[in-house]
């Protein structure tokens, strides 16, 4: 029988993988802490209509990736393809749109059928921000503040660009919408098939198109910024002297429309160049409208989701294996002595493992695998004696250690012969 394989597009998370990623979680929910997010954890599964009405029909998350299925009941069920969606069903649901702002961190698993390339995969993870009830463009420049200070703190923000964009309020996006239609009616004979499609449902997704054809075509076309009412030119105004004001750089991308069909004013991507094509790292928006198609009022909100598959491949290094104490008896100690002193070490916060079986110089060779930093003595004629010897591995040097110290202070034990970390 043939080894069963990953689904394609999926992948095991295992030491460095799972080091790195482990880092970036970790390190953007300390960070979002600090900006008062607090983490929610929605299902992996929502009814259908939760993404079908926010993304949009013509949106190729809904047309093409999205797994669904029906479920026993009947019932048409989809893995979740983004966060934001579920983020703000969550709000009205659990009655919380009378309790803003909100403020959430999100990270966890996403699912789209896609073709797996360089750090993108059918199954992978986001860490996300929603920033929900807050209608000034301040809330916006916070937002990107987080995310800035994320990838500062993983060591990468020198390998990004804050890219910027802005689609307007509801008047500035139809008068774009119809200049749009104009312009892209004059050419239906060059659209591409699913962008003449776009062009009767939302002309906005041929701005997305990856068609050479269209591609040239968008070059041309209208901007969005030629039609910004008088407020959404204060608003696009006063997000970026805020952002100034944060010390954040930004550049202007006007062609940065997003993919979804919830987005209003900002627009914002963080990308890089050391990832090839797949150069976006973080990416979010302006979303008033979104809480209100889940059955809610009216939620002025803004957030951005980061892959951390890309983030974990900008990474310098994988964060080291994490050192441990080993316990090593020797001879034939008694085990339910050795076992306390064990459990007291992990009650104390020191990370302990115990070489199980083999020989001395085995069990010795194996802590060395193990990044053991000490290793620690346990024999019949130590437990007899009260007093244990501690070797550092780093400088090969012993010393011995009291029962009674061991047992009331071992983190300043091994920090003492060297072992800064625990």
């Amino acid at each position: 029988m043939s080894t069963i394989q990953p689904v394609r597009g999926t992948h095991d998370l295992i030491g460095e993988d799972q080091r790195r990623y482990a880092h970036v979680v970790s390190t953007a929910r300390h960070h979002a802490g600090l900006y008062g997010f607090e983490e929610w954890a929605t299902p992996i599964f929502e009814d259908t209509r939760v993404f079908s009405r926010s993304l949009g029909d013509t949106s190729d998350v809904v047309s093409k990736e999205m797994y669904s299925f029906s479920d026993r009941d009947g019932e048409s069920l989809t893995l979740r393809p983004e966060g934001t969606a579920a983020i703000c069903r969550a709000l009205v649901t659990n009655g919380l749109t009378q309790s803003l702002p909100q403020k959430v961190f999100y990270a966890g698993p996403m699912f789209r059928y896609e073709r797996p390339q360089k750090g993108r995969y059918r199954q992978f993870h986001q860490i996300g921000a929603e920033l929900l009830g807050a209608a000034e463009p301040l809330a916006d420049a916070e937002a990107i503040a987080l995310g800035y200070q994320i990838l500062t703190a993983l060591g990468v923000a020198d390998d990004v660009t804050l890219e910027l964009n802005t689609l307007g309020d509801t008047a500035s996006r139809e008068a774009w919408r119809a200049a749009l239609v104009s312009y892209f009616s004059g050419y239906k004979d060059k659209l591409s098939e699913d962008s003449l499609i776009r062009l009767e449902k939302n002309p906005l997704r041929i701005l997305d198109s990856k068609d050479a054809n269209d591609r040239a075509l968008v070059a041309n076309a209208p901007m969005m910024e030629e039609h910004l009412t008088p407020d959404a030119k204060a608003f696009w105004l006063d997000l970026r002297q805020t952002l100034d004001g944060f010390g954040i750089a930004y550049q202007i991308n006007a062609s940065i429309v997003r993919g979804l069909d919830y987005y209003n004013h900002t627009t914002f991507e963080f990308v890089t160049r050391k990832l090839g094509s797949q150069g976006t790292v973080m990416a979010g928006g302006r979303y008033d409208g979104l809480v209100q198609q889940m059955g809610g009022p009216e939620v002025p909100s803004i957030g951005w989701a980061a892959g951390v598959e890309r983030l974990s491949m900008l990474l310098e290094a994988a964060p080291a294996v994490p050192q441990s104490v080993v316990i090593v008896p020797v001879g034939a100690p008694d085990n339910a002595a050795v076992f306390k002193i064990l459990q007291s070490l992990r009650q104390q916060g020191v990370r302990v493992e115990i070489g199980y079986k083999g020989s001395l110089r085995k069990r010795m060779e194996r802590a060395g695998k193990q990044n053991a930093s000490h290793v620690l003595f346990l024999g019949e004629d130590e437990l007899a004696r009260g007093a244990f010897r501690v070797k550092t591995m780093a400088s090969g040097q012993e010393q011995e250690v009291s029962h009674d110290r061991l047992l009331s202070d071992a983190k300043a034990v091994f920090a003492a012969s060297g072992d800064t970390s625990l």
